[in-house]
């Protein structure tokens, strides 16, 4: 079997100006498209490790640390980067099969090239994390990942458009990643450090740069983000070892507008757009610490922080906050070392003077100032899905329904076409698990809106129900070992049911998250559904049983005034529609004004 190395080409997305404009990508390599791929680039061999960046104070503390820290420490997260190639050589010559894969690497390092090893679901096939910096992708894009997972089948091989403006591939196995990887990477994506303890998917607005009410363009921030963190700025291939031993996740969200279609109040690093008071100019007010894990549930808080929006005060202010991190948060109980845990540790004044003495270490002009006062007058958050005007003349956006974030592979493949005709080969994913083709010419829009592919029996559509279309859902116990109840499938059935027998005046948002662990965000909904242990009365033993379940929360907002509901509303409430539904619609019409039809 021929075995040929193809040098990974990994271009900084900001200096590929968007990269999700254009019907093809500009970068694919037509070596890709002929030869078979057995190994990792050799520079990547060649990388330090993301320990050598530690402290040794830091070192010290890891080697003693929790049972994640100690796998990194036996072998360094950036080992992934070349090992998983030749896992792949090795299992499609023969030679060991996946279950001969060194358990660490299986279920731990492999995370940190977005490899997440389905083992109570599908063994031996994995979730391929991406990262799409501000959601931004192309038609050619997209037919790659549908592509990319169409030999696993069509229930198996799915994509799912995540919570954090992001594409997850399913059912990928070791001896196919490389193609992957390689492909990813001639079309400047990537998915290395996309899992584990890495900076995740950089949010941005779904709008930018056709807002009429843009505040900032985040486009080019969450790009240079993107780039700070997995582009290893001496070889310029993915996979920073840098920030390649994180102690944990990190999230950073940059918000383009008063809407924060970003969610920046849920992310470590949130940048909320605000001009300066006395000056004038554009800038970010920065939130700090806000998370969701199976132990606490914490809203980010004000760092006393200001900074313009440029690109050179972003990356800087980021790269502080994210050394301070990487250095100094907890290594022993991983419950305790998220960025929030620091910042209490800390005092916010105390970080922020942290931070800013950081900032001044790097010598590039940064200045930060104290937080800026925030707009009070009234203003609405604005709808994503249907059809808008944009501030371009003549150009309208077109929002599309994807129910819970779930694309088979005929699905994207019709989106890469309506793309193509319609939007120049652009698409915009959306924190609601939605889709947005930008720059529909009006003149088109009614065309678009005939597509066959956004009508009849298809599951897309411009126009869903108010409760349909704001539905969101987590991953849930088809493929996700942690989840307790299944989730996509119930969410979409329930939300349809939902529309059928109640009326809501606006857009009612329900998500549904199958375990603590909280990926589906329910504290953030106005109903959010989350699986927990329920037991139902046997009419023939009289005995009450275990059965699928849910505790459901009320009264989350997102946008200028947002909060999270921590507390659940109601508990143990048995998943079965008979006994759901009811609940439900007594909630809408207690707390949303819903009226039966």
């Amino acid at each position: 079997m021929k075995r040929a190395a193809v040098h990974l080409l990994a271009l900084s997305s900001t200096a590929s100006a968007f990269v999700g404009t254009g019907g093809s990508s500009r970068f694919a390599s037509s070596a890709l498209n002929t030869a078979t791929v057995y190994e990792a680039d050799p520079v990547q061999a060649t990388k330090p490790t993301g320990t050598s960046f530690l402290p040794e104070e830091t070192v010290e503390r890891a080697k003693v640390g929790n049972k994640i820290e100690k796998v990194k420490m036996a072998k360094d997260p950036t080992s992934a980067f070349v090992d998983v190639y030749e896992y792949a050589r090795k299992i499609r010559e023969g030679e060991m099969t996946w279950e001969e894969v060194e358990a660490a690497d299986l279920d731990t390092r492999l995370k940190f090239v977005g490899m997440l090893h389905r083992n109570k679901r599908t063994p031996g096939q994995f979730m391929l994390r991406l990262k799409v910096p501000n959601g931004i992708i192309n038609s050619d894009q997209l037919r790659f990942f549908a592509d990319s997972v169409e030999k696993y089948g069509e229930e198996g091989g799915v994509l799912d458009i995540t919570t954090r403006q992001n594409i997850q591939l399913r059912g990928v196995k070791i001896e196919d990643a490389p193609e992957i990887f390689d492909g990813l990477h001639s079309r400047n994506l990537t998915s290395f450090q996309s899992g584990l303890d890495s900076v995740r998917n950089m949010v941005g607005s779904p709008l930018a740069g056709i807002d009429e009410e843009e505040m900032v363009d985040t486009r080019e921030l969450c790009n240079a983000l993107n780039d700070l963190v997995s582009l290893d700025p001496v070889t310029e291939t993915r996979g920073n070892p840098k920030w390649a031993n994180l102690p944990r996740k990190f999230n950073i969200a940059v918000s383009g507008s008063r809407d924060d279609y970003a969610h920046t109040h849920i992310n470590d690093i949130g940048l909320q757009p605000c001009p300066h008071a006395e000056t004038g100019e554009m800038g970010f007010n920065v939130a700090l610490g806000g998370y969701m894990s199976i132990k606490r549930v914490a809203e980010s808080i004000d760092s006393k922080m200001w900074i313009p929006a440029d690109r050179n005060s972003v990356v800087t202010l980021s790269e502080a906050i994210l050394r301070i991190f990487r250095d100094e948060s907890e290594r022993k109980d991983r419950q305790k070392a998220r960025l929030m845990w620091l910042v209490e540790k800390y005092g916010v004044d105390e970080f922020k003077a942290a931070v800013v003495k950081e900032v001044e270490s790097y010598d590039r002009g940064v200045k930060i100032c104290d937080t800026q006062p925030a707009p009070t007058d009234t203003f609405e958050r604005r709808e994503l899905l249907g059809v808008h005007p944009q501030k371009q003349e003549g150009k309208s956006r077109v929002g599309i329904h994807v129910p819970t974030g779930r694309l088979s592979q005929k699905e994207c493949r019709a989106i890469a076409n309506l793309a193509e005709t319609y939007s120049d080969g652009e698409i915009r994913l959306t924190v609601e698990q939605n889709i947005i083709l930008p720059n529909v010419d009006n003149d088109k829009v009614d065309a678009l809106l005939a597509e066959p592919q956004l009508n009849g029996d298809s599951r897309l559509s411009v126009s869903p129900g108010n409760i349909v279309g704001n539905t969101v859902s987590c991953t849930g116990a088809q493929f996700c070992g942690l989840a307790l109840v299944e989730t996509k499938a119930n969410a979409d059935r329930v939300a349809r049911k939902l529309d059928e027998m109640i009326t809501i005046n606006r857009p009612l948002r329900i998500h549904w998250t199958g375990c603590p662990n909280c990926c589906g965000q329910v504290q953030v909904a106005d109903i959010g559904i989350m699986g927990a242990p329920a037991r139902k009365l046997d009419p023939e033993t009289g005995k009450k049983l275990a059965v699928p379940g849910c505790n459901i929360f009320v009264g989350g907002r997102i946008g200028e005034d947002a909060h999270l509901a921590l507390e659940p509303y109601k508990k143990g409430i048995p998943l079965a529609d008979e006994e759901l539904i009811p609940e439900l619609i007594e909630i809408l019409k207690k707390e949303f004004g819903g009226v039966e039809k």
